[in-house]
């Protein structure tokens, strides 16, 4: 097997000080026992408390965002600054398994990305936001055409190269994961997943579930607009012709004239599918 590649390990933190150092600590551990070349930075997302005190003084180097921007500005600030050809991303928090990142660098040798999936028996998902994680994952694996073990995991591993190309959609919040799981996944680049643990966070978590629920729904959607725009279309069209079809049934039973309803359905369901073809012409000829 050969040598792993060196690895920036980036850490977007926001009022972390209480978990930030021993995680830190850990990854330093973890990745110097098995001889990986390394470097942490510490995206310091506007914090008011002494993040960047602690992750400094654990051995990180420090990106200062100077105001609270996102989870996502703050991955992207740390990509910008990184020196190695491998991106790790995890928490500040102490709810991953640092302890993975050798085996998903390690996976990276024949992937594009490695993810750490939070699907073992004991992952300690908070239960508000099990559900919305379900059916986000279940409509994220039709859109992607494959199954998805987990979305928006903050423990992976990824080449600098394939994230950069997607940089212009990566949005500043909570979405960046979900966003780069889709995007490789829509565009063929090879992903692989290993289950994890899930600890209890230390600290106080930054997530608004019904309004981040939202937004990661509307993401996907957007995301697999963009990559895959046949199929929303398709069924868009499929709904409308559906419906064209039972209201000239209905009056062809009833022996009435065919509506003009059902005229301007047909009409806009030929419609809707012409721009489903024509859009994923031009996503095709992007690529």
């Amino acid at each position: 097997m050969k040598s792993a590649e060196a690895v920036s390990v980036i850490i977007p933190a926001f009022n972390e000080e209480a978990g930030v150092g021993d995680v830190i600590k850990r990854v330093h551990r973890v990745l110097t026992k098995v001889k990986i070349k390394h470097e942490v930075l510490v995206v310091d997302d506007g914090s008011k408390d002494k993040t960047a005190r602690q992750a400094r003084k654990a051995g990180a180097r420090i990106i200062s965002m100077g105001e609270n921007r996102g989870y996502g500005a703050s991955i992207k600030a740390g990509m910008r600054e990184a020196l190695y050809p491998l991106i790790a991303i995890t928490d500040g928090d102490g709810t991953y398994p640092v302890e993975e990142l050798p085996t998903l660098v390690q996976m990276t040798q024949n992937a594009d990305m490695a993810v750490g999936a939070r699907t073992k028996p004991g992952a300690a998902i908070p239960s508000l936001r099990r559900f919305p994680k379900w059916l986000l994952g279940k409509w994220a694996n039709y859109l992607a055409d494959r199954k998805i073990p987990d979305l928006n995991s903050g423990l992976r591993v990824f080449r600098k190269t394939a994230a950069l190309r997607y940089e212009g959609l990566f949005p500043n919040g909570f979405s960046f994961t979900t966003t780069i799981t889709l995007a490789l996944e829509c565009h063929g680049y090879i992903v692989k997943y290993r289950p994890i643990d899930y600890a209890p966070r230390i600290g106080k978590s930054k997530i608004r579930p019904i309004q981040d629920t939202i937004n990661f729904f509307s993401l996907v959607l957007r995301v697999v607009m963009y990559f895959k725009p046949l199929k929303i279309f398709i069924p868009m069209s499929g709904i409308i012709f559906v419906v064209a079809l039972a209201s000239g049934l209905n009056a062809y039973f009833h022996g009435v004239d065919l509506p003009s309803s059902t005229l301007f359905l047909l009409v806009a369901g030929v419609q809707v599918a012409a721009l489903g073809l024509l859009a994923d012409l031009l996503v095709k000829r992007g690529r």
